[in-house]
């Protein structure tokens, strides 16, 4: 699909990754651009409609679709990241972010997918993450919530392909936002990562890799567990060295 003219709905805009896709999305012509977040007053973007919505209550996503009836691309960009384990940590806050990372992605595509349809299929990014692939302690949950949302988009992919919307997944390392400010290392910036993901979108992709890390990390899926594990700790390892 062209982005230009195109009428668009971020969630999390108003911080980091989100507020890039709104703003890169309005520089590339889109004829609207709904900007959402839990706090609307915090979106601070000139030229875009601003929502409320929570991705984690239905009777907010409802709402969100409800209002933006003639949405012909969503972003799902809205996560969060508790730093908790599985075993030992709280799984409360496991439940938290998969009703944030997953869930809230799913219900945003069950009550968009259509009015995409009556817009003539249009587009749907799920923004996802390197770390589908692999997990670490202290990231645990997120690796969990990843994976689980990288099998759900490959799945609603097959069941909204018949009506015409195409379903983009975006992986990503690091990027430079408030989540990663306490690495170190390099990362790739907001508005490169939208560009990134909407070039995918305008080329019809199915996935976007849109940093070396990414690319790398799934070029090592087809190792075994314990071969993948050695292979994650040398490149952990040397990132953190650079």
């Amino acid at each position: 699909m062209d982005i230009n003219n195109s009428v668009a709905l971020v969630t999390g805009a108003n911080r980091g990754l989100g507020r890039a896709f709104a703003q890169r999305l309005l520089e590339r012509g889109a004829r609207k651009v709904y900007a959402t977040a839990r706090r609307p007053e915090a979106v601070d973007l000139p030229g875009v409609e601003v929502l409320p919505l929570d991705i984690a209550d239905p009777a907010s996503v409802r709402a969100a679709a409800e209002a933006a009836p003639d949405v012909s691309l969503l972003i799902n960009n809205a996560g969060i990241s508790t730093g908790t384990d599985l075993v030992t940590g709280s799984l409360e806050a496991v439940r938290h972010e998969l009703e944030t990372n997953m869930f809230g992605h799913l219900g945003m595509i069950r009550e968009f997918a259509p009015a995409l349809a009556r817009n003539g299929g249009g587009a749907i990014v799920n923004v996802l993450s390197a770390m589908s692939w692999f997990g670490g302690k202290g990231a645990n949950a997120y690796h969990l919530t990843k994976a689980a949302a990288w099998a759900m988009t490959n799945g609603v992919r097959l069941e909204l392909a018949e009506q015409g919307t195409l379903v983009t997944a975006v992986h990503l390392g690091l990027a430079d936002t408030d989540m990663a400010a306490g690495w170190p290392v390099d990362k790739i910036t907001p508005s490169d990562l939208a560009d990134a993901a909407l070039d995918g979108v305008e080329a019809g992709s199915a996935e976007v890799l849109a940093d070396q890390w990414s690319r790398d990390v799934k070029s090592r899926l087809p190792l075994t567990p314990e071969e993948f594990n050695a292979a994650m700790d040398r490149a952990l390892a040397a990132l953190m060295a650079a």
